[in-house]
């Protein structure tokens, strides 16, 4: 006598119940950070470097008696780039790397539990397991920059928005002051999001603390001067556009080669035309960002709704930063989490096209990414052949990925004519307002 095998003795019915689990997805999370932190500490190509190298140096300089960047002279970094790099001194200065890593994880944690409902949204429990696997995926450099500590408020922020546009703007003005890429969700919640007013006040009330503190300290127009740091710039190593210059430089073209620029510590490289090619560059990316907000207004008035064409703008105008940039730095990768999340999210809820192939091109990309740095990234400055191929195809992969979300945005009011709109101008039912889990979502489309 036999008896039928049930489904939770099938193994791969087990592990979708494990996989399904809260408890799970937690020490999943908390694992992946320990790893990355490790990685971060005693991993070859020192991928802490610039927290312990540059942000502590700032930082004891300051407090030793010296000049405060971003107050007394110029910055890279908004002003309130200060505020993580002086939490990370609390310990001491020897332990300046672990507590910058623990804050990071303690940020992240927090993110993590309104990504996944804190539990009790087991639709999102899908964008969890992504985002673990995109930081693995990733590497060290998802925690060991100042870049990782707005991800995690920027992801709160979008995730707010329907529920909280104040607060969930003001979170993104927060994290825009700390690095400057947010920015580019505050326009695309201000380009789908019809209540752009209190949008509009969360991020002005920021800006004007912001801007008074910094007057009491001390500072003048070196609150500013993030904005303008950057102009002057070569073409770093990694960007999309300097790839042309290594495979010249590989190619022995005379006058193209890899060269290290001792003034804003970064390799660069150079050859006929970069100069060129750098000056144009500043423009280009602003004719991205003005072509993609401009698709996004007609499809507004077209009559796409916010959960349809929220997700698609925001990963449009983040990938254009990364794409159209001058600077290609690693770290930047980390900003595709947020886009990625929120498409998952609300896709998972039955708004707009399934996230699955951008979510998929943005692991490959990560993946590629961690390749190139830390670990290999001498290969890649000696010009390495396969440095080179892997380098390449992960700047290929970011204009496939600018072209769907393009795509997308086009396509967003055909989604809207299912999708209720309140008189607020927000569906009645978009899956990031709900927070008691009552109503249920939507089938997704494929």
């Amino acid at each position: 006598m036999t008896d039928a095998p049930t489904a939770l003795s099938r193994p791969s019915s087990v592990l979708r119940l494990i996989a399904a689990s809260p408890l799970t997805l937690w020490v999943a999370f908390v694992a992946a950070h320990l790893v990355l932190g490790l990685l971060a500490l005693y991993a070859p190509g020192l991928p802490l470097g610039d927290v312990t190298l540059v942000y502590r140096f700032w930082i004891e300089e300051a407090l030793g008696g010296g000049l405060w960047v971003g107050i007394d002279t110029a910055w890279v970094y908004p002003i309130l780039a200060l505020v993580p790099m002086l939490l990370a001194t609390v310990f001491g200065p020897d332990q300046y790397g672990a507590t910058w890593l623990s804050l990071v994880m303690v940020l992240n944690a927090v993110a993590f539990g309104f990504v996944t409902g804190w539990g009790r949204r087991p639709e999102r429990i899908a964008a969890g397991w992504w985002w673990i696997a995109f930081l693995l995926l990733l590497g060290p450099i998802a925690l060991a920059r100042i870049d990782s500590v707005t991800v995690p408020i920027a992801l709160v922020g979008v995730l707010l928005l329907a529920s909280r546009p104040v607060l969930a703007s003001a979170l993104l003005a927060v994290a825009t002051w700390i690095k400057v890429w947010p920015a580019a969700l505050v326009l695309a919640a201000l380009i789908a999001v019809r209540d752009r007013l209190r949008i509009v006040a969360g991020a002005a009330a920021v800006t004007a603390v912001v801007l008074i503190g910094a007057l009491l300290l001390g500072a003048t127009s070196s609150v500013l001067s993030f904005i303008t740091e950057q102009t002057g710039r070569g073409l770093q190593v990694e960007a999309p556009v300097s790839t042309v210059w290594l495979w010249l430089a590989k190619a022995g073209v005379p006058g193209a080669f890899v060269y290290y620029d001792t003034g804003i510590l970064t390799y660069q490289v150079e050859g006929p035309g970069s100069g060129f090619a750098a000056g144009l560059m500043t423009p280009l990316l602003a004719v991205a960002v003005f072509a993609i907000s401009a698709l996004a207004v007609v499809a507004v008035r077209r009559g796409a709704a916010v959960g349809d064409l929220l997700p698609p703008l925001s990963l449009g105008l983040v990938t254009a930063l990364i794409a159209f940039n001058k600077v290609g730095s690693p770290q930047f990768v980390s900003w595709f989490a947020v886009p990625i999340v929120l498409g998952i999210v609300t896709s998972a809820a039955g708004w707009g096209r399934s996230f699955r192939v951008p979510a998929i091109l943005v692991l490959v990309i990560a993946a590629l990414t961690q390749v190139v740095y830390p670990y290999l990234y001498n290969w890649l400055l000696s010009l390495d052949l396969l440095l080179l191929v892997v380098l390449s195809a992960r700047n290929l992969l970011y204009f496939a990925l600018l072209a769907w979300a393009i795509r997308a945005i086009v396509a967003s009011p055909h989604w809207a004519e299912e999708h209720p709109v309140g008189e607020d101008g927000l569906q009645t039912v978009w899956p990031i307002r709900l927070t008691d889990g009552s109503a249920q979502p939507q089938a997704a489309k494929g």
